[in-house]
């Protein structure tokens, strides 16, 4: 059965997209998401927004391993034209997840539903996690690499149905090359994604190379993702490897 695998184009206004990549900083964090930072109009109680922040922190540990103690916070919040905040995850999988907490609201709205409904954003490197803020850390450059695509993608999720297998091409308005993107559900071993007794959806964003999203929007997206397991790759978005279309060569330098 042929599945169509859809290349969708967000084109970003060049001083908003400049503003969210530039915007996150990285601090201790003892707060919760309450109704301030996350504004969606003030439609819920800070005490709402306290027990939804708990309550999917429980979830998103239960499928990504203890969440760190340290939150990568935005300067300017997402919901005025900012940056998502970051959550960091060091003890699941080899390397450190990277996890939003923003799209889903407390009555579950959020983005446009796809076939797991809303969700929130995950994403992997194989880097283990470090504070260190410094811009030229490898940590910090894919840290803030992914608060940016996380960023693009969380305002754009609003918008438009999102599902897992489809691609994305983020243009950059800096001359450097379009961010390629594959999407896949994320249920490692099954586990599904729990807010309390609700069930919603972990839509798992890698980083390809163009090879490799032009390979799945005509192969479909499982052949992709099945070279990049084979290699050793998924679900990872560290690029400093070679494409996996080139063969036993395909490994991390």
């Amino acid at each position: 059965m042929n599945i169509l695998y859809k290349n969708l184009i967000f084109k970003l206004l060049l001083a908003p997209a400049m503003l969210m990549i530039a915007s996150c900083s990285t601090k201790k964090d003892d707060t919760k998401i309450n109704s301030d930072s996350i504004g969606f109009e003030n439609k819920f109680s800070e005490q709402e927004y306290e027990k939804e922040y708990d309550l999917k922190s429980k979830g998103l540990e239960a499928i990504l391993g203890k969440q760190s103690d340290i939150v990568g916070h935005a300067i300017i919040p997402f919901d005025v034209g900012g940056a998502v905040d970051m959550y960091y995850y060091p003890n699941g999988i080899t390397g450190t997840g990277f996890a939003t907490m923003e799209l889903i609201q407390p009555d579950g709205s959020g983005p446009v539903p796809n076939r797991n409904g809303t969700y929130e954003l995950v994403a992997f490197t194989k880097l283990q996690y470090v504070s260190d803020t410094t811009e030229t850390n490898p940590f910090n450059l894919i840290e803030r690499r992914m608060c940016g695509i996380f960023t693009d993608i969380g305002n754009y999720s609003f918008e438009v149905k999102l599902e897992p297998g489809e691609t994305m091409e983020i243009p950059q308005d800096d001359g450097t090359p379009t961010k390629c993107i594959v999407f896949d559900e994320y249920k490692p071993d099954g586990k599904e994604f729990f807010i309390g007794d609700r069930k919603y959806g972990l839509l798992l964003v890698i980083e390809v190379f163009r090879d490799e999203m032009e390979y799945a929007m005509e192969n479909g997206s499982d052949q992709l993702l099945n070279k990049l397991k084979e290699y050793g790759h998924y679900p990872y978005s560290d690029l400093n490897r070679r494409s996996v279309l080139i063969g036993k060569g395909a490994f991390f330098q």
